[in-house]
């Protein structure tokens, strides 16, 4: 890392035309990557940039300059890339701020901030062009994988839990239901990590979106499950759906996908409840796998949470009970 540094430091000195750069961390990333600020010796936070550390080993950084392309395009708030090193995997992007959504949400701010958020994933919804195979589908095969994750890293990795024939058979179950009631809904753009930190509050074009390398052509609730349901901050669960609904209404209504006789509110919900589910077991199985692999321990303090929201809505589906009573052991 400290060879990764200094190649990093000689490219932006090269690259910014400066004798000296002083880079401070930026933040964390759930993945290989780093994110560093930058600051030339005259510059003040205003003139700040960001540079991205993503070892070609182990990220691929074409799919981020492609989705930022193709946000800013549309309209959307997010890092502009203004040099790249393909090469040695390095990036230099604007800079959105440093106050993400997770440290500004409150009981006061809380209205006006995912009002913002829900406009702008309503304009991504309505204005991102991806045709032509720019961006992979959320497939079967793809669901599946994510939610073998929960089975594999929580319950064997981190539970040390065997699992009795019968439960696996449930799980297997249970994650083809999920699949299959992702699929069975609308497609459009789906950012795949759209939450509290990954949104900075911005003072124009509120939010700033960060983390859309991973956008995939998918389900319509993805992409409002990740925000509401929040695997870092909860709300009350009819404040919750009451947002969910007026969202899903909004874009029927702005064309993003065509409500018929048969897709009623009851509907809505149990897409959005059943997408949840399939997020939240894959992100349990993340959060697991970044302990025991890479030795990343803050996001185990997530876990109950996450895995709340599926206790929960589990309790409310009879096709769903088998993972409410394993739950109900776990937790």
């Amino acid at each position: 890392m400290p060879q990764r540094l200094e190649s990093l430091t000689l490219w932006l000195r090269q690259v910014m035309d400066s004798g000296d750069v002083t880079i401070t961390p930026a933040s964390t990333d759930a993945s290989f990557r780093r994110y560093f600020r930058v600051f030339r010796p005259e510059g003040n936070a205003a003139d700040s940039l960001i540079v991205m550390d993503a070892p070609p080993d182990k990220e691929d950084t074409g799919p981020f300059v492609r989705v930022s392309d193709m946000l800013i395009k549309a309209g959307l708030h997010v890092p502009e890339v203004i040099e790249r090193n393909k090469e040695q995997g390095f990036l230099l992007l604007s800079d959105l701020g440093s106050q993400s959504y997770l440290e500004a949400l409150n009981e006061q701010t809380v209205d006006k901030l995912y009002a913002d958020a829900m406009a702008a994933l309503l304009h991504m919804q309505r204005h991102t062009s991806y045709k032509g195979g720019v961006l992979p589908p959320y497939d079967e095969a793809l669901l599946m994988q994510e939610m073998e994750l929960f089975r594999e890293w929580y319950l064997r990795g981190h539970r040390n839990l065997s699992l009795t024939t019968s439960q696996q058979e449930m799980l297997n179950t249970v994650f083809h239901l999920l699949a299959e009631a992702a699929l069975s809904q609308p497609r459009v753009f789906v950012h795949r990590d759209y939450h509290s930190r990954n949104l900075m509050v911005t003072s124009e074009n509120n939010p700033g979106i960060l983390d859309f390398q991973d956008a995939v052509i998918g389900p319509v609730t993805y992409d409002l499950v990740s925000l509401l349901r929040d695997c870092y901050i909860q709300w009350p669960q009819e404040r919750v759906e009451q947002w969910a609904l007026n969202y899903l209404h909004q874009a029927a209504e702005a064309g993003v996908f065509q409500l018929t006789p048969d897709i009623d509110d009851e509907l809505l919900l149990r897409w959005f409840d059943w997408m949840g589910v399939q997020r939240h077991l894959k992100a349990a199985g993340i959060f697991a796998r970044l302990w025991l692999r890479d030795n990343k321990e803050g996001y185990l303090k997530d876990i109950p949470r996450t895995l709340g929201y599926v206790q929960d809505v589990a309790a409310r589906y009879p096709e769903l009970q088998g993972l409410h009573s394993l739950l109900e052991e776990l937790l």
